[in-house]
Parts: C-alpha cells; sequence; structure tokens
C-alpha cells in the first residue's frame, strides 16, 4: 500500500510540474522591464564611451575589447532578469525563466563558440564578432516571440540588420571599434524598451 502511494504522489508531483512548465510557457515573461532595459541601453553607451578614451587600438586588444563587452552583457542581463521575474511571476519565475534561457540558448551559445573558435584559431577574424553578435542576439529575440510581445519582432530585426551593416562597415580595415559594437546595442534596447513600455499591459515602471 505505501509502494501505491509513493507511485502515486511521485505521479501527481510529474503532473504538477508538467502543468507549472506549461502555463509558463504560455505566458508572456516579464522580466525585461522598460526602465531595466533603457538602463542597459545606457551602460553599452557609457561602455562604448570608456572604450574609446580607454584603448587606443581595440583591433591591436581584441580579447580586452571583447571581455569588456562580455562583461557588460552579463550585468545588464543576467541580474536584472531575474530580480523582476520574481517580482511579476512568484512561483512560475524559475520555469519562466528557464523558458526564457532555453530560447536564447543556442544563440548565446553560438556566440560563445564563435569567440572561442576565431580566438584559437582564426584571431585575425575577430572584427567579424561584434556584427555576429547582434545577428545572434536579434535571431534569439526571434526565438522569444511566443513570449513576447509581437512588435519584438522590429527590434529583433533592427539587431539582425545591424549586425550585418556593423560587418559591411567593418570590413574594409577589419577594425573593432567600440561604436560598432555599442551604438547598434544602445539603440536595440532602446528600441525594446520603448516597445515593452508601449505593450497592452505592459510594465510602465
Amino acid at each position: 500500500m505505501r509502494d501505491l502511494d509513493r507511485a502515486d504522489l511521485d505521479r501527481v508531483l510529474a503532473d504538477i510540474t508538467a502543468i507549472r512548465s506549461q502555463v509558463a510557457a504560455g505566458t508572456a515573461f516579464q522580466g525585461y522591464g522598460p526602465t531595466a532595459l533603457a538602463a542597459t541601453g545606457a551602460l553599452a553607451l557609457a561602455a562604448t564611451v570608456a572604450q574609446a578614451a580607454l584603448l587606443d587600438d581595440p583591433t591591436g586588444r581584441p580579447l580586452t575589447f571583447l571581455a569588456g563587452w562580455i562583461a557588460v552583457a552579463i550585468v545588464s542581463i543576467g541580474a536584472e532578469m531575474l530580480a523582476r521575474s520574481r517580482r511579476h511571476h512568484s512561483g512560475l519565475a524559475d520555469a519562466m525563466i528557464l523558458n526564457a534561457v532555453e530560447a536564447f540558448l543556442p544563440a548565446g551559445a553560438a556566440g560563445a563558440l564563435l569567440l572561442l573558435v576565431l580566438a584559437r584559431l582564426a584571431p585575425e577574424s575577430l572584427w567579424l564578432l561584434p556584427g555576429l553578435w547582434q545577428v545572434l542576439v536579434g535571431l534569439g529575440l526571434f526565438a522569444s516571440l511566443r513570449a513576447l510581445p509581437r512588435p519584438v519582432a522590429l527590434a529583433a530585426g533592427w539587431y539582425v540588420v545591424a549586425g550585418l551593416g556593423t560587418i559591411a562597415a567593418s570590413v574594409e580595415g577589419h577594425a573593432l571599434s567600440p561604436w560598432t559594437m555599442g551604438l547598434p546595442f544602445a539603440l536595440g534596447q532602446g528600441l525594446l524598451a520603448l516597445i515593452l513600455h508601449r505593450a497592452p499591459g505592459g510594465d510602465h515602471e
């Protein structure tokens, strides 16, 4: 009898977990707040100005240049997404964060692998990374549209076009520039903030 009760309990817990995951997947993720996104855009702009002032030759120090932008991305996205998700979704926060991470995971993993491969095998091609990363952010946003307002597709499209434009602008000198990295992200985050602020039921914090 105890074995039967234990099996029933395990089955019920599994059903509850599955239901929570389905509800989380069908709920609009609010971990990206307009104010927070606008702040990340401002941070990207500040990082651009700082690197332009402090790095005389970003192309000659590509790993230092790229490491700075990796740090900006981690600071901008991780903590705020976690904090806001817990405020807005309470018990569903963990499941919703998992869904959001799963949507971005392929693009994020591709960006990290591109850095590793180019740094190891073709360091002379590292100038491609700013544009490629912008394209990958756009693809990650496209992959997340089921949990975001549909106009976010405009921001996703911006990142793809900006990334291709960055590659085109850098192709002649194969140069890394804080401006071709920072300005597209600052504008993209600002556009995302505006879209989410104006979305029905959006956060007007």
